[in-house]
């Protein structure tokens, strides 16, 4: 054996203690990412004994989790059904839609996208679509301001006050309700009535 391996070695086996020490730490539990070999043994236990009793799926499964690891990982992972990608466009106006009637009941949002976790949906809201949605009611709120400005200059009041005013004025309020207009929707909605 060259020196190299045995270094090899003797490091691979200070990792393992230290990930020994800390699943002791932990209360004998592993946390952190999920290995291939554990994702294999969750769908096989899975597929004999069902999506039920996550506890004991853990421990039949020989994985060192707990039961709700072992479920987020099932449904928001490992699940056949789960649609992977990208999000759409219509999906991302339908979740914005959705939004706006529901707000942030995020399970009947992804009950209304097959394939598609409230988990996956409440992350693509936070990390995307509420900044996109900000931006744009950032404009609008700009476009207001000067038609507002424009309008004063128009009437004949002096100018210099009105161009100070309208440097000034940053805090006009803009009313969210005016960006999606579902006024004009016909009957395919309806089925949003039992959730409001």
């Amino acid at each position: 054996m060259t020196e190299e391996e045995s270094v090899k070695r003797k490091v691979s086996q200070v990792e393992g203690d230290i990930n020994e020490a800390e699943n002791m730490r932990n209360g004998g539990v592993n946390k952190g990412a999920w290995t291939a070999e554990e994702d294999q043994k969750l769908a096989e236990v899975i597929s004999i004994h069902g999506a039920k009793r996550w506890k004991s799926i853990a421990a039949k499964a020989g994985l060192n989790r707990c039961g709700k690891s072992c479920r987020l990982r099932w449904l928001n992972y490992l699940r056949p059904n789960i649609k992977r990608g990208n999000i759409s466009d219509q999906e991302e106006d339908l979740i914005l839609r959705l939004h706006k009637l529901l707000g942030n009941r995020w399970s009947l949002i992804a009950g209304r996208l097959p394939g598609r976790t409230d988990n996956e949906i409440k992350n693509y809201w936070n990390s995307h679509l509420s900044k996109k949605l900000n931006l744009q009611s950032e404009k609008e709120s700009d476009i207001l301001k000067r038609k507002v400005c424009k309008r004063k200059v128009d009437t004949g009041s002096r100018e210099e006050e009105t161009s100070q005013e309208c440097e000034n004025s940053s805090n006009l309020e803009y009313d969210v309700d005016n960006l999606f207009d579902f006024s004009n929707e016909g009957p395919d909605l309806e089925w949003m009535s039992k959730f409001l």
